[in-house]
């Protein structure tokens, strides 16, 4: 039946069909579907689109010049998928060959008070700092907080996500979600992408009616709970300050500090970490931003410089 447009439009266009589904050649020409659109349009695109999805069909190459100005197939461009046999091998061994270098340094910890996040603020292309502004820590709700370590997209786009799945459930369910089932929807939707190539090392870290939170979830679909984790590039240098310092007995004050401190100290040793120290603190009221300090700042804070006599 025709697909939109008016009655008496000539022109045909081929829907794009999975790799599992394609019918052979001959089957193709002698199914049209009614194109939408400017009969000239239509006009134009109907021979190709005919020849150029038979190539498709029998897991040929297009021609390039049909390609240059996008193969519109019912009004989306069409593209040749990888001519070999187990696509998901293909992609993972490309991969390897453009694997990105990752760079930064978060943590956080749970204690009597609450729960603690800090964060650098670099981001790195390999050898390359990109940005000394990045922010981080994503505020998924009042009482939640993700924080950020692998692909910058890929955390930001899934995390904001998570903040949208979190707002549906509070919907749904007229109570605010648990720190324990956003940390779970985080992993289940990453794990669904398991092999395609994200890369993420997130906490998620908030406090609920079981009171304070803290999971470790990452790319693979690996979902952690703990008292204190340190994710990133700088993560053992974080590691050597915070398991020194920390005990479960601290002030909100010696808290906050020794997540500051830990964080320096990584990004005086890591290169790919540094740029400025977030530090947060979530409690039964929420979270609260506590410091924004700028690493070299923070260097002639904790090390003052010493006169020669």
């Amino acid at each position: 039946p025709p697909r939109g447009g008016q009655a008496g439009q000539p022109g045909f266009a081929q829907l794009p069909l999975p790799r599992a589904h394609r019918p052979s050649a001959s089957c193709i020409e002698s199914t049209p579907v009614p194109r939408a659109g400017p009969a000239s349009m239509a006009t134009l695109h109907a021979v190709d689109l005919h020849s150029e999805a038979a190539k498709i069909s029998q897991g040929m190459v297009p021609d390039e010049q049909s390609l240059a100005g996008g193969l519109h197939l019912d009004g989306v461009s069409a593209f040749a998928t990888p001519n070999v046999e187990n696509e998901e091998d293909f992609q993972r061994q490309a991969m390897e060959y453009v694997k990105p270098n990752h760079g930064t340094t978060t943590l956080g910890f749970v204690y009597q008070g609450g729960v603690v996040i800090a964060v650098d603020s670099r981001a790195s292309q390999g050898p390359v700092i990109s940005s000394q502004t990045v922010k981080k820590v994503i505020e998924i709700n009042p009482f939640l907080l993700g924080t950020m370590a692998g692909g910058a997209a890929d955390c930001q786009f899934w995390q904001r996500n998570l903040g949208i799945q979190c707002r549906l459930f509070e919907l749904n369910n007229k109570k605010r979600i648990t720190v324990t089932a956003a940390s779970k929807l985080l992993a289940n939707t990453l794990y669904g992408y398991k092999g395609r190539g994200l890369s993420m090392g997130t906490m998620v870290a908030g406090w609920d009616g079981n009171g304070p939170g803290l999971f470790y979830v990452d790319s693979e679909g690996t979902r952690i709970k703990g008292q204190r984790f340190s994710v990133g590039s700088g993560s053992t240098y974080a590691y050597g300050v915070l398991d020194r310092g920390y005990k479960w007995d601290l002030t909100q004050e010696e808290a906050c500090e020794l997540g500051r401190r830990a964080i320096y100290h990584a990004t005086y040793r890591d290169a790919a970490s540094g740029g400025t120290v977030s530090v947060y603190h979530i409690t039964k009221d929420g979270w609260t931003k506590v410091f924004g300090d700028d690493v070299g700042e923070l260097h002639y804070r904790y090390y003052p410089k010493q006169t020669l006599n």
